[in-house]
């Protein structure tokens, strides 16, 4: 019997699309750490590729704007931000900088425990990179929201 949920894939996964696949996998892979598991090419551009990153995977492809298929850039932007947890949230901003990102946040210290930054990749998608400094109980976790959202909904 074949296992309705395919082995070794995550329930969910994101899809991105991008304008240049091929440098999107070069730097994902080099500055996110992903491992490239699978690509397809058709025609010159990539069709599908998977790529992971421990438990976690992404999928990607290029633009194919005949089956409307495109990425944020065409669109003129993205309505949502993916989260990678890395061992050095400086490190791994200051790496995505040098190869094309744009700072959204620099790297500071959150009241959820974790030192988060954010950037928008080349092909405009919203990434944020965080380390885990601190555990933070949910009674504190509440307390510091309210702190830094003004008010108190605890």
């Amino acid at each position: 019997m074949v296992n309705p949920i395919a082995d070794g894939y995550p329930r969910v996964s994101t899809y991105l699309c991008v304008d240049d696949a091929a440098a999107a996998i070069d730097f994902y892979t080099s500055v996110l750490g992903f491992s490239e598991s699978r690509r397809m090419v058709f025609g010159g551009q990539v069709g599908h590729c998977e790529l992971r990153l421990g438990d976690s995977m992404i999928m990607l492809s290029d633009e194919w704007p005949e089956m409307d298929v495109v990425g944020p850039k065409t669109l003129g932007g993205t309505p949502f931000s993916m989260i990678v947890n890395v061992e050095d949230c400086d490190t791994t901003f200051a790496a995505a900088l040098a190869a094309g990102a744009t700072e959204l946040r620099p790297p500071e210290d959150q009241f959820y425990g974790d030192r988060a930054a954010q950037f928008i990749d080349p092909w405009g998608h919203r990434w944020s990179v965080n380390t885990h400094i601190e555990d933070v109980d949910d009674e504190e976790l509440n307390r510091r929201a309210a702190a830094v959202m003004g008010g108190d909904d605890g």
